[in-house]
C-alpha cells in the first residue's frame, strides 16, 4: 500500500474510485449469476481482483484519448462511458449491445465513439492496433494518448515485443498496461519466463518501465497518471506491470483448481475492493451511510441495466448480412 497518496486527492475522489470499483463486480457478479441462470448465451470471463487495475488505470485518460481493454477490463468500459445496460444486453445478444446482437462475449464490446477498441482475442494482438491509434495522433499532431492492456501469458508472444519496440522507436504516445496475474489460463507464470517482474524487458526497449501493486488502486492511478503525462508531453510509451491475481478461473467453465489453495487464500486476502474500503474507512473518508449509499447506488444501475438489456430487441433476421465484410 502506498498511504502516502490518499492525500493527494479529495474525498469526492476517493469515492467515486469505490463507486466505479464497485459497480465493475456488481455487474461482473450479476453477470455471472445470469450466464448461471440461462440467460447469457455467451461464456462469462471474472474481472474479480482486477478492479483497481482497470478502473485506476482508465479515469486518468480524457475523453478524445482511445483504449484498448482486454477481457478482465471492465472497469475500463464502465469508467470511459458503456453503460451496465449495454454490457449485459451484448452477452444477451440483443440490439442494444455494442455489437447490436452479432457477438454474444466481450470481443464484440468496442464502441468507437466512445474511444474503446474491442479487444483482439488472439492476444496480445491489440497492442498493435492501439499503437496504430497512438501514432495516428502523432501523425496528426492530436494532443491525445492510447492506453492498452494485456496479460503475462500474452507478454511470452513476438506481437507484444513487436507492439513494445515499434512504440518506442516511434516515441508513441501510448501506455501498456501489463496484468501479471501470474496464470495464462493454466499455464503458471514460472513456466513461461525466468524472470519475476516483468516490467525490467521496459529496459530493452529504452522506455520507462515499473511494476506496482495491481490490488492498490491508488498506486495505479499514480504509476498511470505519470505515464499518461509522460506520453502526451511527447516523451514516449511507457510500460506499467500490475501485479494481481484473478480471483475465479479463466471463464466460467474454469474451476481454477490448478492455483495453488495457499495462494489464492493470500491474494483473496488482497481483494483490492476491500482493501479500499478499509483504508478509507480507517482515514474518515467512508463511513457506514456513505457505504449503504453507494451500495443502493450501484445495485439501482444493475437492476435498472438488466430491465433494460432484456427489453432491448432481437436483432431481426433480414439484418444478418448487415455489418460484415464478405
Amino acid at each position: 500500500m502506498s498511504p502516502d497518496l490518499i492525500n493527494e486527492h479529495s474525498n469526492e475522489k476517493l469515492l467515486d474510485l469505490l463507486y466505479w470499483m464497485m459497480l465493475t463486480r456488481g455487474v461482473d457478479d450479476r453477470s455471472e449469476a445470469l450466464f448461471k441462470q440461462g440467460r447469457f448465451p455467451g461464456s462469462i470471463f471474472s474481472q474479480d481482483g482486477h478492479e483497481a487495475i482497470s478502473v485506476g488505470s482508465s479515469i486518468v485518460l480524457e475523453e478524445g484519448d482511445a483504449i484498448a481493454p482486454m477481457h478482465r477490463d471492465l472497469g475500463s468500459y464502465l469508467v470511459r462511458g458503456m453503460s451496465p445496460g449495454r454490457i449485459f444486453a451484448q452477452a444477451m445478444g440483443r440490439t442494444g449491445g455494442p455489437s447490436r446482437g452479432r457477438d454474444v462475449n466481450t470481443h464484440g464490446l468496442g464502441d468507437l465513439s466512445l474511444r474503446i477498441f474491442g479487444y483482439v482475442s488472439h492476444l496480445p494482438q491489440s497492442m498493435g492496433v492501439a499503437l496504430g491509434a497512438a501514432y495516428s495522433f502523432l501523425y496528426r499532431g492530436e494532443d491525445r494518448v492510447a492506453m492498452t492492456y494485456f496479460g503475462d501469458g500474452a507478454a511470452s508472444e513476438g506481437g507484444c515485443h513487436e507492439a513494445l519496440n515499434l512504440a518506442a522507436v516511434l516515441d508513441a504516445p501510448i501506455i501498456f498496461i501489463l496484468e501479471n496475474n501470474r496464470y495464462a489460463f493454466s499455464t503458471p507464470l514460472e513456466k513461461q519466463c525466468r524472470i519475476e517482474n516483468l516490467a525490467i524487458r521496459a529496459q530493452g526497449y529504452g522506455i520507462p518501465g515499473v511494476t506496482i501493486d495491481g490490488t492498490d488502486i491508488l498506486a495505479v492511478l499514480d504509476a498511470t497518471r505519470e505515464a499518461v503525462e509522460r506520453a502526451r508531453s511527447g516523451a514516449g510509451p511507457s510500460l506499467i506491470e500490475c501485479k494481481n491475481l484473478r480471483l475465479k478461473g479463466h471463464a466460467i467453465h474454469d474451476p481454477a483448481d490448478y492455483v495453488p489453495a495457499e495462494l489464492m487464500e493470500y491474494w483473496k486476502a488482497r481483494d483490492p475492493i476491500e482493501l479500499f474500503r478499509e483504508r478509507l474507512e480507517k482515514n474518515g473518508v467512508l463511513d457506514e451511510t456513505t457505504l449503504s449509499s453507494l451500495r443502493s447506488r450501484v445495485e439501482n444501475e444493475i437492476e435498472e441495466g438488466v430491465r433494460w438489456a432484456e427489453n432491448s430487441p432481437w436483432p431481426e433476421p433480414g439484418t444478418l448480412e448487415e455489418d460484415v465484410f464478405a
